[in-house]
Formats: C-alpha cells, sequence, structure tokens
C-alpha cells in the first residue's frame, strides 16, 4: 500500500474492490490534501471555515495550510510519521490539520479530555513521534500534559503547539512555514503529495472499543474522502452549504461530517464550541443551513434562542440517542426538516434520505449512505440473518468500512464475518415502509456507555476501578440521562466503610484517566448479583439503576 510499509498492520480492500469502486467514480485518485487543493482553487474565495476568531476563505486556509506543512517538513518530520492530535475547535486546529495531511503526515485522532492512561498507550500503539496540543483549555493544561508525556514516551520527538506564549515549550503551529514565500510552502506540499498513494492511511481514528484503550481504525485517503463526499451527496451539499458543528472536530464525526463533508462541495465550516451561549449567536450571525446536534445538545432545540436560526436553517441532524417526539415536533414546527445520523469511526453510516416518510425520519436512522453499502442484521454470535423486524447484530461492508483494525491480527479474526461483513455490536432492527428498508438501533452488544456520544467502555474502567485496594468487585452500567442519553453508574463491592465520590474520583485522576469516563453515581452493595452461569447480572443491574431514577425522577416532579 503506497511507500510506507504498512505489512501486516493495516488489512488493504482487496484489488477487485479497489477497482469497483473506481470505476463506479466513488474512490478518486488524489490524496486528500490534494483533493482539498483542487476544491480550494476552484472556490478560492468563499468562505472556507468561520469560528468566532474570525474566518478564512479557502485560498487563505490553503495557503496558511501549505506554510504549515512546509514548517513541519522543516523539522524534520517524515510522511507517514504519525501525530497525536489533542485540541478543541479553534480555527488553528482546521489549519493544523490539512498542514499536516499536506506534509504527509498522519493525524491520529484523540480527545482533549484523553490522560495519561489514554495518550501514553495510543502513543506507543500507533508509534506517534509528535504531538500538537493547544494552550489555555480550561482546568487543564495540555502543554504542560504533553511535555510530561514527551518525558515518559521519548518516542514524542516534537510538540507542536496551538495559541501558546512563545516562552512556553514546543513549537507554536502559528511559526511554522513564516520564512517562506507562498509559493515556496507550495513547491514543499507538491513534492510530498507526489509521493502519496491515494490507498495508503490517511488517518488514524479510535474506536469505542469494549476492551481496553480504543482500537485504532486506519482511515484511507480515498475512502475517506468519498465517505465525506456520499455525506455532503445526502443532504444536497454546495458550495452554498453553511455547516454547524458544535461537537469534537478532531472525532471521526468531526472530520467527515464537520469538516471534509462541507469542504468536499465547496461549502463552508461554522465550527463552534460545545458552549451553546457561543455557539447560538455564531451559528446566527453566519447564516447556518444544516446543523448536526448530538444527544446533549438537544435542549438547545427547546431554547427561544433556537429560533434565530430558523431563517436559513434547513437541515437538522439529530444523532446520538432515539429522538424524543417533542424534538421532532419543535423543529417541524419552525419549518426545518429533520433527521437521524448512525455512524462510526470504523466506516459505516446510515443517513435518514430526504425524501423519507415522517415516520421513518422519527423512530429510524435511515439506510446506508453510499449505494455500495452493504449490511446484515444477524444473530449474536451467528451467521444467521434474522428476519425484518427482529433485533440483531448490525454486521456491514463497503467502500469506506475498515477491513481490520491496525496491527490486531488476532483481534480482527473475531471482528469480520466468513463473508467480510464488520461486527458492529450495534442491536438493529430492518423496519419497512412500503418497500424501502431502514434501520432501528435498539442497543448494543458491546459493554460500552454512550454518554453524549462519547463511548465509555466499561470493562476498562472496572479494571481500572479494581486497582484501588479498598474494591473488591466493581460493575458500570449506563443509567439513563435526560441531557445526556446515558451516564455510567459504578456498582461496587469493598472493605469496610464505602469510599466516597471523591474519593474515587482521586484514584482514577491519579491513574491519569479521561474525567468523562468516571462514575457519575456510586451503588455500594453487599455482593454483585449473578446469572445462572455465575457471571456479574448486568442487566439485572442496569435495570435496577433505571427504575431508580426513574423514581427519583417522580419524587421530584
Amino acid at each position: 500500500m503506497g511507500s510506507i510499509d504498512w505489512s501486516g498492520r493495516v488489512v488493504p480492500f482487496p484489488q477487485e474492490l479497489v477497482s469497483t469502486y473506481r470505476t463506479e467514480g466513488l474512490w478518486g485518485t488524489l490524496p486528500i490534501a490534494a483533493e482539498f487543493r483542487a476544491v480550494a482553487e476552484k472556490y478560492a474565495e468563499r468562505d472556507a471555515v468561520i469560528t468566532s476568531e474570525g474566518r478564512l476563505s479557502y485560498a487563505e486556509l490553503d495557503e496558511r495550510a501549505d506554510r504549515v506543512a512546509a514548517g513541519l517538513v522543516e523539522l524534520g518530520l517524515d510522511p507517514g510519521d504519525r501525530v497525536l492530535f489533542q485540541v478543541t475547535n479553534r480555527m488553528l486546529t482546521v489549519v493544523a490539520w490539512y498542514g499536516v495531511l499536506k506534509a504527509g503526515l498522519i493525524p491520529v485522532c484523540t480527545l482533549a479530555v484523553h490522560r495519561a492512561h489514554e495518550i501514553g498507550t495510543i502513543a506507543e500503539r500507533t508509534g506517534a513521534v509528535a504531538h500538537v496540543v493547544e494552550a489555555g483549555t480550561r482546568g487543564f493544561d495540555l502543554v504542560a500534559f504533553a511535555v510530561e508525556q514527551q518525558a515518559e514516551h521519548p518516542g514524542l520527538r516534537h510538540l507542536l503547539t496551538i495559541d501558546a506564549d512563545p516562552d512556553q515549550p514546543g513549537t507554536r503551529i502559528e511559526d511554522l512555514g513564516r520564512n517562506l514565500d507562498a509559493p515556496a510552502a507550495r513547491q514543499v506540499v507538491d513534492a510530498v503529495q507526489a509521493g502519496i498513494d491515494p490507498d495508503e492511511v490517511a488517518a488514524f481514528q479510535l474506536s469505542g472499543g469494549t476492551t481496553g484503550v480504543p482500537k485504532v481504525i486506519p482511515r484511507l485517503h480515498a475512502e475517506y474522502w468519498y465517505n465525506a463526499r456520499a455525506y455532503a451527496a445526502a443532504w444536497g451539499w454546495d458550495e452554498n452549504t453553511r455547516n454547524g458543528h458544535l461537537i469534537p472536530l478532531i472525532h471521526n464525526a468531526g472530520i467527515v461530517c464537520g469538516l471534509h463533508g462541507p469542504h468536499s462541495v465547496g461549502g463552508t465550516l461554522i465550527l463552534a464550541t460545545p458552549d451553546l451561549s457561543e455557539a447560538l449567536p455564531l451559528l446566527a450571525v453566519s447564516g447556518v443551513t444544516d446543523v448536526l446536534l448530538g444527544h446533549g445538545h438537544y435542549n438547545a432545540i427547546r431554547s427561544t434562542e433556537f429560533d434565530a436560526l430558523a431563517s436559513t436553517l434547513r437541515t437538522v441532524v439529530l444523532s446520538g440517542a432515539k429522538v424524543p417526539l417533542p424534538i421532532f415536533e419543535r423543529l417541524e414546527g419552525l419549518g426545518i426538516w429533520s433527521g437521524q445520523l448512525f455512524g462510526m469511526g470504523e466506516g459505516f453510516f446510515a443517513v435518514t434520505p430526504l425524501d423519507a416518510p415522517r415516520e421513518a425520519r422519527l423512530t429510524t436512522v435511515g439506510s446506508g449512505l453510499s449505494p455500495a453499502d452493504s449490511f446484515a442484521v444477524l444473530e449474536p454470535g451467528s451467521e444467521v440473518e434474522v428476519p425484518d423486524g427482529d433485533v440483531g447484530e448490525l454486521c456491514c461492508a463497503g467502500p469506506y468500512t475498515l477491513r481490520g483494525y491496525f496491527d490486531a491480527a488476532e483481534h480482527n479474526l473475531g471482528a469480520f464475518t466468513s463473508t467480510g461483513l464488520y461486527r458492529t455490536g450495534d442491536l438493529v432492527s430492518v423496519q419497512t415502509y412500503g418497500d424501502r428498508r431502514f434501520l432501528s438501533v435498539e442497543g448494543r452488544l458491546k459493554d460500552v456507555i454512550n454518554r453524549g456520544g462519547e463511548k465509555i467502555n466499561a470493562e476498562e474502567v472496572e479494571v481500572l476501578l479494581l486497582r484501588h485496594p479498598d474494591i473488591i468487585s466493581a460493575a458500570v452500567v449506563a443509567m439513563p440521562d435526560e441531557r445526556l442519553g446515558e451516564r455510567s453508574c459504578a456498582y461496587l463491592v469493598g472493605h469496610g466503610e464505602p469510599l466516597t465520590m471523591a474519593d474515587i474520583q482521586n484514584h482514577l485522576d491519579g491513574l491519569g484517566v479521561a474525567k468523562f469516563k468516571w462514575p457519575e453515581r456510586l451503588e455500594w452493595i453487599e455482593e454483585m448479583p449473578k446469572t445462572a452461569v455465575g457471571k456479574i447480572d448486568k442487566k439485572r443491574l442496569h435495570a435496577q439503576i433505571a427504575a431508580q431514577v426513574q423514581d427519583e425522577r417522580r419524587s421530584l416532579a
């Protein structure tokens, strides 16, 4: 696969499928940075990105990213080197993303809320040599954290910063390539891009896996750009689209739906933060036409401030949990079309077709994004297909769905069916409307908690809790939450007096665990309930906490 030897670490698409995808016009023949360059030249004067910090045209973004790329080459970074991204939604995040791609480097998409437990393992697993962090984030010094990680992981040779003071450690993204004029920077980029195969790795995303630190997902240039083009086509986007994005950009949905999607057609990304008091005014003044909202932002739709978007907003895509009827009806009342999105870093997307019946838009996540997508709903643990209407595991394949996790040959053996369908671990059923089939998401086989779109691996947190000397047994389960959909509750058996929430938080903080993974409720019990085969009965615990939460809500009503 191209100039880098990924043998045994990246599972390629079969060559016959690659040929088919190109013949059918799905995959292109250029790497992502070159695809972006072509769009930037066509729509040079149009807005490429708008944030609260200002805006950049396509020509300006293209030139600034060229300079960053040339500066990275000057630092001694080589094509194929991996770069950890740990930043929030900023203008320079977009510049850095394209700059890294233009330099032939491979972004590794971590979260700003990840800590030593995650970052250290991901750095080692991907062989990262650089770490991009943002200065001035609230409540945590990412620059100081990156310095610590560099000391613990010598492979992280380069510390790159966004919005840091000149006297802080590292090399500032803002300073890269300043000594070069635009033609010289472009010449460096063109030389790098000439050596990149569109079928090799463009970026590494992370899974919401069920064991340990997230698994690494290789996304390839041609398939990843196609994923974005198909997403834009699903909503009828063009150069007049002004797409609002509030969830983390350096995340699969952020890259596909927020950044590459509108940029594949010359549209504008309006990049906001999750803070609605900042985001809604920015979307309104920027003339937003389309927006993706996760479950954590559903309440924004209920607010009177949302009315200010109604004059320009035409499409709201809802993702992350079953859509409450009042939310759907509120958007209808404003004359705004709404549909749903179901997607994963591993590739497969389901979206609501624009012409879908009302009931399908409310109760299902639609159908495959690409005409070349295929899926089957199987009895869990088998390859037996269930009838439409019955619940089973979603298994899928297609022109942008991975063929194997990175450097995980043993795990891959059980992650796919004998026919090459990826086993998602998600429970779905097929609902039919006329002769059309739509997917309804019913739950998960995976022991994962979906906290407002962020996936918490319950087993991982349990293992970490059990490292406390006073905890004998731990079971982490999802509990219902009106705002985020789910939060995590830890059922614990311990020695002596129960630990306090502060004790648990200090323990996990000391292990360097991202805060969003910390349990938000503790239930101390004498012993864990067991199934007939002696395993902890998590279904019973889940039902128990759901009933308790419901009773508590009623008592407060």
